[in-house]
């Protein structure tokens, strides 16, 4: 991750712990572009946040968790997301992916070593806590 992307996102989600980790197996980590945050008037405490991530290739995730509804928007490539519990799914352009605010992120990367991914998050989460949150 870029520096620069990693304080305003530090800033913007107050997750300056787990943006520092890198994933467990090496692999790069993504870029991510904090797009929006948003309090919503008529969800009293509640906020939503929008991000972009890209996904370098062979790019991936470490282990985390959002405390938060999370849905992912494949823009470009194809990814591979998966949570505790549940099957991995492979998804390309135009499909989505949903985790809990319980769920454990165990699988987050891109499907391919040569081509970058890049998607949209949309998290729905309680006003002032953090978007992310380390698993260890």
């Amino acid at each position: 991750m870029r520096i620069s992307s990693l304080l305003v996102l530090a800033s913007l989600m107050g997750a300056t712990a787990v943006l520092a980790q890198s994933p467990a197996n090496g692999a790069p980590p993504p870029t991510v572009k904090p797009v929006m945050k948003q309090a919503l008037p008529d969800y009293p405490g509640k906020e939503i946040v929008v991000l972009e991530v890209e996904y370098p290739p062979g790019g991936a995730d470490p282990v985390h968790r959002h405390d938060a509804h999370g849905v992912v928007y494949v823009l470009e490539g194809t990814v591979v997301m998966g949570v505790k519990g549940g099957k991995e799914v492979t998804l390309t352009p135009g499909q989505v992916f949903h985790e809990g605010p319980t769920d454990i992120h165990t699988v987050g990367r891109n499907a391919s070593q040569d081509k970058p991914a890049k998607f949209v998050v949309f998290l729905l989460k309680e006003t002032g806590k953090p978007a992310l949150l380390p698993v260890e």
